[in-house]
Parts: C-alpha cells; structure tokens; sequence
C-alpha cells in the first residue's frame, strides 16, 4: 500500500545557513532532522512526505524547505509559508514553485487576523495559477471566513490542516459541526492529524475516533489524508512516529479502500501526481 505523510516538520542542523527567529519553538536533539525523518520513513514504509514549514522556528524564511524540496523532487514536496501582509508574497510563492519545485502553500490569517482578506486571496490566486494545493491552518473560529474563501476559489484543492483541532470539550460538538458543514465544498480537504494533538487520552487516542470517523464519512476517505505531525517528539509527544501511522492503519480499523485513500492515494494526487 502507498503511504505518504503529508505533514511533517523539518529542522536544519547548520543555524548559521538557515537561521532561526528570535525564541524558536525548537525539537529536542535531532529529532526533527531531514536524516532521523528519513530513517522513519524508511522504517514505515512511507514513500512520499510533505515537509511543511514550521512558522514556529523560520517564520516567512524558506529557505531550507526550498533547498530540501529542490534537492528532493521524487520523495519529498516542500509547503512553503508566506506573509499575507507582505504585497511581495505573489511573487515569492511563483519563485519557490519554478525554482524550487513548492507543491505547497500553508495559509495563515493575516496580521489582522482573517483569513478573508485580500493578502490571503492573492496567494491563494497565485496558489491556483500555479497549480499547487493549499493547506490551511485555522481553528474553528474563522470557519465562517474559511467557508467563503473556499467558495470564492472553487477549483483550488485546500486541505484543512488538523480539522480545526477538535478536542473533547464543550466545544466539540460545535467544532465537528464546522469542519463537517466544510465538507460541502467539493475542493475541500480533511487532515485528519488531530487525534494525537486534540485527545485527553493516551494513545491510542480512543476519545478521538469517533470524531475522527464522522468527519471521514462528510468528507468521504478521498478526501481525506493522514500526516505524522513529524518530529513526534515535539508536536506529538504522547505517541511516536510509528504509533501515528498505527492509528489508521490498525487502531482506526477502516476498511482497506478507506486507507488506501486515507494513507496515499488523496495525497499522491494533492503532491505527487507525477512524482509516485
């Protein structure tokens, strides 16, 4: 079966070529090295990765996701982040595409907070000239806005990244109903990584199956893709690289057609059409 992560988080080793910001949100060790991920794919059988700009340590540079994505066109497709406040981010996101081979953009809210707003539309224009996909990363409280955007861009792909993060909590049954209401737009995609970063359990994660399987039947499992939320040591600590993949290829138990889909085949026409 066709594996790919379509989310994980890399970190260079050399902070002089590719530095930081200022108080980084930084992995322990190696741990979220090119090197260690490579060595867990290997180990899981996973063919392909989306490596996914973590704002958290480069903020709007790119540079060492662009260098990785060039250098590894066949297994690993680049998800670049750029500033919805800077006029100059069209142009920078064209260059990363022909330049760099970026198969993606990672959409955030601009400085005033939306995500409806007109730096985010031009990047999503330029994200659909371009022919890439765009994943999004907001919580519940611009569904609204997301919502809008989706049906102003009716022909670009847009993967939620986490679903909106639902959590048990009084709240999630109003999360749930979002991401589900969401799924009406065809062009709307499901990153169904949460399990790990939403649930009060420990793993295997059982408060969020249930959540996690209504929102693969709105969605429908072809539109849905799995990510390892890689180095698992920062972002996912109560459960490692292996026990993610687990989740949906075991503790989930999904029919095989849903995990072909869940774990592959969605991201391979998201990221690697031509590459897989």
């Amino acid at each position: 079966m066709l594996i790919i992560d379509s989310h994980a988080h890399i970190y260079a080793e050399d902070d002089v070529r590719y530095p930081s910001i200022d108080k980084p949100i930084r992995p322990p060790g190696k741990s979220g090295t090119v090197g260690t991920l490579e060595a867990l794919a290997k180990k899981n059988h996973v063919a392909g990765i989306c490596i996914v700009q973590p704002g958290t340590f480069y903020r709007w540079d790119n540079r060492f996701i662009c260098d990785v994505s060039k250098g590894r066109p066949k297994d690993m497709a680049g998800v670049c982040a750029l500033d919805p406040d800077d006029a100059y981010s069209s142009e920078l996101l064209n260059g990363y595409v022909t330049q760099y081979g970026v198969r993606g953009l990672r959409s955030l809210t601009a400085s005033d907070g939306h995500l409806d707003h007109p730096g985010v539309q031009a990047l999503w224009r330029k994200a659909e000239e371009l022919g890439i996909t765009v994943n999004v990363f907001v919580t519940r409280d611009k569904a609204d806005e997301l919502a809008r955007m989706l049906e102003k861009f009716p022909r670009l792909p847009v993967v939620i990244d986490h679903c909106l993060i639902p959590k048990p909590s009084p709240d999630l049954p109003t999360i749930l109903a979002d991401m589900i209401r969401l799924a009406k737009f065809p062009n709307a995609y499901a990153k169904v990584s949460f399990l790990p970063l939403g649930s009060v359990e420990e793993y295997p994660f059982r408060d969020m199956h249930e959540p996690c399987r209504r929102i693969i039947a709105a969605y429908s499992p072809e539109r849905c893709v799995w990510g390892s939320s890689f180095p698992c040591e920062l972002w996912t600590p109560k459960s490692n690289y292996a026990q993610n993949l687990r989740l949906f290829t075991h503790e989930m138990r999904l029919a095989n057609a849903a995990k072909e889909n869940i774990l592959g085949r969605t991201a391979q026409i998201l990221w690697f059409r031509d590459k897989l």
